[in-house]
């Protein structure tokens, strides 16, 4: 079982940054995908972005150019720097790590951290 904890989120204005960080207490860290996700009020769960075991990213349309994603495997951390917010990106930014084993899928979340854009 693999525990994924959230931080960095907030309260930004328009234009703002923020950097959110997830630690994972998984020692095998490594193998998985992990990806940010994120859930507006009334809105399914959306991919912001994700970064496989062998580096490959792919990110929204939505966020391009001003989200980047990085993994640092030494220390079972993946963060998210975002850049320019919107408000739009308002939503509650949530964790996840995936694998594909031998006989399962492995798939865990975080509990979430709230991010907000507003002036």
């Amino acid at each position: 079982q693999v525990q994924l904890v959230e931080s960095g989120g907030g309260l930004v204005q328009p234009g703002g940054s923020l950097r959110l960080s997830c630690v994972a207490s998984e020692s095998i860290f490594s193998t998985y995908t992990m990806g940010w996700y994120r859930q507006a009020p009334g809105k399914p769960r959306e991919l912001v972005a994700r970064i496989t075991s062998g580096g490959n990213i792919n990110y929204a349309d939505s966020v391009k150019g001003r989200f980047t994603i990085s993994r640092d495997n030494g220390k079972n951390m993946v963060y998210l720097q975002m850049s320019n917010l919107e408000p739009e990106d308002t939503a509650v930014y949530y964790c996840n790590a995936y694998r594909i084993g031998i006989w399962k899928e492995y798939n865990y979340w975080g509990q979430g951290t709230q991010v907000t854009v507003s002036s």
